[in-house]
């Protein structure tokens, strides 16, 4: 009976027993989910699987990075929105950063007019609709382009037109920049005062022991204060690497082919909501799992070390 009561009384016996709760509570909701799918998929006649993935796709897909032709089967469409949606997020997530973290030290900056281009900027893209954005990017600016008789040269390297923009290397379409150019800014603009605030957060002593060796400014910036303020920037800046991929899915409505675009012509074309659906979630899960990870080990490496 003792033994009874000091158990009840016992702080890990409920931890435990919590736990424990919560993880048959879970497994019930996704059987009783799972059971009542499968039922309302033999009322629509339709039998889960993913055997669809091996018949053929019969549509196109605009820019293909990967070999890809209408006789090719839905897994390998499905493979080439990936690899265009992994080329929209490396790409994005190495330029925003770029742009992010000038803009963030420019809003310290002691010039007036370098700080309030950047605090202009920060402003009109951190409040408005990414949406919105990405349809002025696309319809307004490469759209309103010249056509390609007429295209606009910069030095002699750099073409613009409606066709997009023209690399001595390689040619952008217009919907790849458009995508490219908005979540670039929009989310440099959220970046910008993460890196702000990480900078701020840098005690004044260690400006001022810097600037006592002589430093100057760009070197007290990069060799003493960034690399104090990273262990404040990069948990956000992790968040904002998660909004970019996910954000990247509104290719749709410019007409980039990335993962989400062409598994909703897949669906339209095979009726499998759920598959395609459970095929997106985990693209999506991947992905930003795979950041999460490699941030979290980049966090460890800027963290201080206690002895």
């Amino acid at each position: 009976m003792t033994n009874m009561k000091s158990l009840w009384r016992d702080r890990r016996f409920w931890q435990i027993a919590g736990q424990l709760i919560a993880v048959f509570l879970a497994v019930a909701i996704v059987t009783i989910l799972w059971g009542n799918l499968n039922r309302n998929l033999q009322q629509l006649g339709i039998q889960f699987g993913f055997d669809f993935l091996k018949q053929q796709a019969s549509f196109d897909i605009g820019e293909t990075v990967i070999t890809y032709k209408p006789t090719d089967t839905y897994s390998r469409a499905l493979w080439v929105g990936l690899v265009n949606s992994l080329r929209i997020a490396v790409t994005g997530i190495f330029l925003t950063t770029i742009v992010g973290v000038s803009a963030g030290i420019a809003r310290l900056s002691d010039n007036w007019l370098v700080k309030n281009i950047a605090l202009v900027y920060v402003e009109i893209f951190r409040n408005t609709p990414l949406l919105l954005q990405l349809l002025f990017w696309y319809f307004a600016v490469f759209l309103g382009f010249p056509k390609v008789e007429s295209k606009i040269s910069l030095w002699g390297l750099v073409y613009l037109s409606q066709n997009g923009i023209e690399l001595p290397w390689f040619t952008l379409s217009p919907e790849f920049s458009a995508l490219l150019l908005g979540l670039t800014f929009y989310t440099g603009a959220f970046i910008a005062e993460i890196v702000r605030g990480g900078i701020q957060s840098v005690a004044k002593g260690q400006w001022e022991a810097a600037r006592s060796l002589g430093l100057k400014p760009g070197l007290v910036m990069r060799l003493v204060v960034f690399p104090q303020a990273l262990r404040v920037i990069i948990p956000p800046l992790t968040s904002q690497y998660l909004n970019l991929t996910k954000n990247s899915s509104l290719a749709i409505a410019i007409g980039y082919p990335d993962i989400y675009f062409v598994a909703s012509t897949t669906f339209n074309q095979t009726g499998r909501a759920v598959e395609v659906i459970l095929l997106i979630m985990l693209t999506y899960l991947t992905l930003s799992l795979t950041i999460s990870v490699v941030m979290n080990l980049f966090n460890r490496t800027v963290q201080i070390k206690e002895r």
